[in-house]
């Protein structure tokens, strides 16, 4: 076995590696460019080697880099986790030739598998089902239309050496396959130094399953049930379940067996993945062979039982399998939430900046639910515009999907964030979301469920009722504090305050009446069905999460501080809560409302970017839709398009500038 091990990665892969090596006894060297210096990765290692700048090309991309930090610190094999140079054949084989172990699959794997055009010729003369589409390499867009215009649309326009959803675009129309083969080749050769693209035909009404396999050196190979990652925006993952929702026990063998015939004709002798695109009918089509660990691994671990960084560690030493196909057992439901920097009100454009608060639940086991999360940053650090905007990975088991799900859209209520914007209301809406708990899910289920972006859920029915009171009761701990403070209350007689209250949730009155005269705080909500609650709960000032029940149920609200107030978040829901009296809520009623700045003039900057290019000039008149600008944030292109007929009045950006979000690019007249 190893001694000590380099991890060729960053953030939370690089995290995740090094506490399976350490618990397996092996030291560990970590790697880091400039923007990473004080990064939890590098904190946690060992060792750590500076790499050169910022920019993955000029450190993570360097395979001459890494062997470097190999030989400078005695590394005998080098895990490279996800992304970057984990699924480069010329890395593996350039590891063996220094005498360094590439913990991962063999050149022949990788060169057969990870390539997205050379799987799909190799899968067919496998007899494996493929998508219909073309393998060779595409010349230019022209070449790109006329093969597109024989397969039929929609079609898919993927970077052959891609993945996490970079250099993907969807066109149902000729001119929708220029404009995206340019952008693809754009963020193939960014992302993954190579511009290869190729088209295959997308499957209308889809769903993503892919299927954890697991070979060694001595010829086993086994799978481990599949994931489900239907839930993708911008063709990226946000939302993982194991198992899926869709498979019976016949079709989970089918293509387990499938992937694990494909597996064995490249001698597959590590962890990887073979993804399927799915029918509502429980077809499947073979669409790649990621050779790999997949950022979603933890699903299949918490169903399993198997830590497949130390089954990765194992066979790259030379180690059999002592997992059989009949050892693997799926037990309980898994669901996983990619937690992001980025802003789900503004098309999940991404967010960078200072993680002033980061505060994550709980992990361990409690309960029959078990709650992990794996991170790469801390409290106080910074979320770069260089890398992917991931900030953790949350998951949560337990015995069956409902519960999964609730213990999940639990711990995302206690997640907390604060400097940057994040998508945890976007996820917590969809924990909601009755057609997810219900698993009827498709990759297009983000763009046909919020068709016209994300808007936060408004407080109603039962959510409304919690926040109502979750806001009473921190307004009671408050008011009994008040009491027992020195010089407060300007009276030498005890005080109680009225029991007669009113919560306004955002411009919502709701008059209450509480009772703390027994062991709980009950409240009763005067509605049309007066209903009343019982609160059990430990919360003290300055705690930003309440915690505690409603009605025997556990629940999580955020609570931050505003003037006369509180913002609460609970279940996808951010409503500003004040609780009055009822004169002070009649008063509250006739102030003035504050009117928001008119921005309809100005081009504001969406996310923290870089201009990569100004498509038009002053002066010049421009119909809605048109292209005014390119920004470049965490290695994606966002085109930004004119939303009415305007003339350019003045361009305050040019190429090059790096800009804040809501920075103004340009005026209108």
């Amino acid at each position: 076995m190893f001694t000590k091990i380099l991890i060729a990665n960053r953030g939370e892969i690089a995290c995740r590696v090094i506490k399976t090596a350490r618990k397996m006894g092996i030291k560990t060297v970590a790697v880091y460019s400039d923007a990473d210096k004080d990064a939890l990765h590098v904190e946690m290692a060992d060792e750590a080697v500076h790499i050169g700048p910022p920019a993955a090309g000029e450190s993570y991309l360097v395979i001459e880099k890494i062997i470097e930090a190999c030989k400078k610190t005695g590394a005998q094999a080098v895990h490279p986790g996800y992304g970057f140079l984990s699924e480069r054949e010329a890395f593996a084989k350039a590891l063996a030739d220094n005498g360094i172990v590439f913990i991962g699959p063999n050149t022949v794997a990788i060169a057969a598998m990870g390539d997205k055009i050379e799987s799909k010729k190799f899968a067919n003369a496998a007899k494996v089902t493929t998508v219909p589409g073309f393998l060779g390499v595409i010349e230019d867009a022209a070449h790109a239309v006329r093969i597109s215009d024989e397969i039929g649309y929609p079609v898919m326009l993927k970077a052959s050496a891609g993945g996490g959803g970079k250099g993907m675009r969807i066109a149902h129309s000729r001119d929708e396959v220029a404009e995206g083969f340019a952008r693809a080749k754009s963020e193939a050769i960014s992302s993954f130094g190579d511009d290869r693209v190729f088209v295959e035909k997308f499957i209308v009404n889809p769903r993503h399953i892919e299927i954890q396999i697991l070979g060694d050196k001595h010829g086993n190979v086994i799978y481990l049930g599949e994931r489900e990652c239907s839930i993708q925006r911008r063709n990226q993952k946000v939302i993982e379940e194991a198992p899926s929702p869709l498979l019976d026990e016949e079709t989970r063998r089918k293509m387990g067996e499938q992937a694990v015939a494909l597996a064995k004709a490249v001698n597959y002798d590590s962890a990887g993945t073979v993804e399927f695109v799915a029918g509502q009918d429980k077809s499947f089509y073979f669409l790649e062979m990621n050779t790999r660990l997949q950022v979603e691994h933890p699903v299949t671990e918490l169903i399993t039982g198997v830590d497949l960084v130390e089954q990765m560690i194992r066979v790259a030493a030379g180690e059999p399998l002592k997992i059989k196909q009949s050892d693997v057992k799926l037990k309980g439901w898994a669901v996983e939430s990619r937690i992001y920097a980025e802003d789900p009100t503004r098309s999940f454009l991404p967010s960078t900046g200072r993680l002033v608060t980061y505060r994550p639940p709980a992990e361990g086991h409690a309960d029959g639910i078990t709650v992990r999360n794996d991170t790469g940053v801390f409290e106080g650090g910074e979320i770069s515009i260089f890398y992917d905007p991931m900030i953790a990975k949350l998951v949560t088991h337990a015995g069956d999907r409902a519960t999964a799900i609730e213990a999940q859209a639990r711990a995302l209520d206690e997640f907390v964030i604060d400097g940057i914007r994040h998508n945890i209301p976007f996820l917590s809406s969809l924990m909601q979301n009755p057609r997810w708990k219900a698993g009827t899910l498709s990759t297009g289920f983000i763009a046909e469920e919020y068709p016209n972006g994300f808007s936060p859920l408004v407080a109603e029915g039962e959510t409304a009722h919690v926040l109502v009171c979750v806001a009473a009761a921190i307004d009671h701990v408050n008011n009994e504090r008040k009491r027992q403070i020195s010089g407060q209350m300007q009276t030498q007689r005890p005080v109680r305050f009225a029991r007669e209250r009113s919560v306004i949730l955002n411009k919502t009155r709701y008059d209450i009446l509480v009772d703390d005269s027994g062991d709980e705080l009950v409240i009763r909500i005067q509605d049309d069905s007066a209903h009343v609650h019982h609160l059990s709960f430990e919360w003290a000032p300055g705690e930003i999460v309440w915690r505690g029940t409603i009605d025997d149920d556990q629940v999580a609200v955020q609570a931050r501080a505003i003037l006369n107030g509180f913002q609460l978040s609970h279940a996808g829901v951010t409503v500003d809560a004040r609780v009055f009296t009822r004169r002070e809520a009649d008063l509250f009623a006739l102030m003035p409302e504050k009117v928001a700045a008119d921005t309809s003039r100005f081009l504001l900057c969406p996310m923290p970017g870089l201009v990569k290019f100004v498509l038009v000039v002053e002066g010049q008149e421009v119909k809605a839709g048109e292209a005014l600008c390119m920004v470049e944030a965490m290695k994606m292109e966002n085109v930004l398009l004119a939303e009415r007929d305007v003339t350019i009045k003045k361009i305050n950006a040019t190429a090059g500038d790096s800009l804040a979000v809501d920075a103004v690019i340009m005026e209108f007249v």
